[in-house]
């Protein structure tokens, strides 16, 4: 699996991350792009995600070199969705032999939203997106979702009234947790190994802004009862159950389970903008650009061996995007459900 940040660059503000603040004029170019991934093997996720990936521009023409150099039987690609025209011209322009997940990150509705992402109009564009697709996606081999950022007490308490204004659209409504800190979204951790995995180890999430234990448990309940109602396509039901039992533990302070075998810099590749390899979301140190050196002398390297040491010594997180590449390719997602 690959997940590329596409761009730091963002056209937002958002309380919980950095992104916007940082220097975001390196990105690879499409031509760049084609020869770092000259060595890299068949894919079977390629995940874009910023910054906010339709800012760039080139997007499609990124993609075009990621979909013929990789061969992935999925595209996902993560939008804040405040640039309806470009997205829908994606959609339609894009290569369509490989199935594409949209998804659209809304925190809560109306005026909530645009504070969190700390731009007005920012809930009216994604609901713009929203509506121009939703009727076009098997059109488009296409699906689409609403991605809630929860922050704290204060947004999880929008869930209903989110999860209403889906349902009435027909697009799924899926839940993360945002930590306090993240070495590739918070400014002050940029390029370091960050502490902020959780003071605790793995058996805890610490959240950005507060979320009580009657908060957090009535919000999974609600969570995970929609959850069983989704399709279970590409095994997305799957994933988000593992990933809620955990969050579940963690924010009731019960257990640090599951916690499988992290995969990163082993099945899943991160690459930044600039062509860095970084270790994970919590570890941003590079081990090497793919501008500079081939991906085989990269993986092979001094620098990657280093840190797989420093992931197998890791005491885990449970930020979704490391923990279910890491549940589905160490099997840790069927021990843990079945």
């Amino acid at each position: 699996m690959l997940t590329y940040i596409v761009t730091f660059r963002c056209n937002a503000n958002c309380v919980m991350c950095d992104s916007w603040k940082k220097n975001g004029h390196d990105d690879l170019s499409p031509e760049e792009l084609e020869r770092a991934l000259l060595e890299v093997p068949r894919l079977d996720v390629v995940r874009l995600s910023g910054g906010e990936t339709f800012i760039r521009r080139d997007l499609l023409q990124l993609t075009e070199v990621l979909l013929r150099r990789t061969r992935p039987a999925l595209l996902h690609v993560t939008t804040n969705g405040s640039y309806t025209e470009r997205i829908v011209e994606f959609c339609e322009q894009r290569p369509r032999t490989t199935p594409l997940e949209l998804l659209i990150s809304v925190d809560a509705v109306d005026d909530q939203h645009d504070e969190i992402r700390g731009r007005a109009g920012s809930y009216r564009w994604a609901m713009e997106s929203l509506g121009a697709l939703v009727e076009r996606q098997r059109e488009l081999n296409l699906t689409l979702a609403v991605n809630q950022t929860v922050l704290g007490s204060d947004n999880a308490g929008s869930y209903p009234s989110l999860r209403a204004r889906m349902a009435e659209l027909g697009v799924r409504h899926q839940v993360v947790f945002s930590y306090q800190e993240s070495a590739t979204y918070s400014e002050q951790t940029a390029g370091s190994r960050a502490t902020a995995i959780s003071p605790a180890g793995s058996d805890s999430i610490e959240t950005f802004g507060a979320i009580g234990t009657a908060d957090a448990q009535h919000l999974l309940d609600q969570v995970e009862l929609d959850a069983r109602r989704w399709p279970s396509a590409r095994g997305a039901r799957l994933a988000k159950r593992y990933y809620l039992g955990g969050a579940r533990n963690r924010l009731l302070r019960r257990t640090g389970k599951p916690n499988p075998p992290c995969v990163a810099v082993g099945a899943h590749l991160r690459l930044n903008p600039n062509g860095d390899v970084p270790i994970c979301q919590f570890n941003n140190q590079s081990i090497g650009n793919l501008r500079e050196i081939g991906f085989n002398e990269l993986w092979r390297s001094t620098a990657a061996h280093g840190a797989r040491e420093w992931v197998r010594a890791c005491p885990g997180c449970w930020a979704e995007c490391e923990v279910v590449p890491s549940a589905v390719y160490s099997g840790d997602i069927l021990r843990a459900l079945f």
